[in-house]
């Protein structure tokens, strides 16, 4: 079994993704519903949200992204842009990522002094689902990346799942089994980046 320092560093962005499943639907519910139950928010809150699109609702996400960015690309300059959706399409799975935001407006009623910080702690607990859902999917032989497409296509999805208004959209996750590794990655030294005082 790999260990949890295995995991965390084998966790990476994979672009290259087929639809070839690795792990049952079954699974890929198991390891979502686990992390939204047991991963920590700030006064308990449990304001995560965690939509899972497979198949054809899989295809139908990134058929709405590249509509919308048809929208503001220009057409001589989009075949990139259309190749990296299609990149997405390719994979099995997405893993969309909502805070609800009735919950945090609520924590803020009750907790008026940290009113300001519950947003921030919102995302702080939407960040920490998402690096759960990532290392799981890793262990089960998924590849996946995180994308940021909220802005273009939060209203055509919230109307195409019915999700509910309440819910804000933070990322988006595609994933499917890898057939090109991760591209090396460079690190900063620790020594600039880790304090330790005994």
């Amino acid at each position: 079994m790999t260990n949890f320092y295995e995991a965390i560093q084998n966790r990476r962005s994979i672009y290259a993704i087929s639809k070839e499943n690795v792990a049952s639907d079954e699974k890929i519910q198991e390891i979502v519903e686990h992390a939204v139950k047991h991963t920590p928010s700030s006064f308990n809150s449990q304001s995560s949200r965690v939509v899972v699109l497979l198949g054809e609702q899989h295809d139908k996400l990134w058929d709405i992204t590249k509509e919308a960015l048809r929208k503001i690309v220009p057409a001589e300059q989009f075949a990139p842009t259309e190749e990296k959706i299609n990149s997405f399409k390719n994979g099995y799975g997405s893993i969309l990522f909502f805070e609800d935001e009735t919950v945090i407006e609520s924590l803020q009623e009750q907790f008026a002094p940290y009113a300001h910080n519950f947003p921030i702690w919102s995302q702080q607990t939407s960040g920490m689902h998402q690096l759960v859902v990532w290392t799981a999917l890793e262990l089960e032989g998924y590849g996946a990346t995180l994308q940021h497409y909220t802005e273009l296509i939060e209203e055509d999805v919230k109307k195409e799942w019915n999700i509910p208004e309440s819910w804000k959209m933070i990322a988006q996750m595609p994933f499917g089994k890898p057939v090109a590794p991760a591209g090396e990655k460079e690190f900063l030294p620790l020594e600039d980046r880790v304090k330790i005082y005994k």
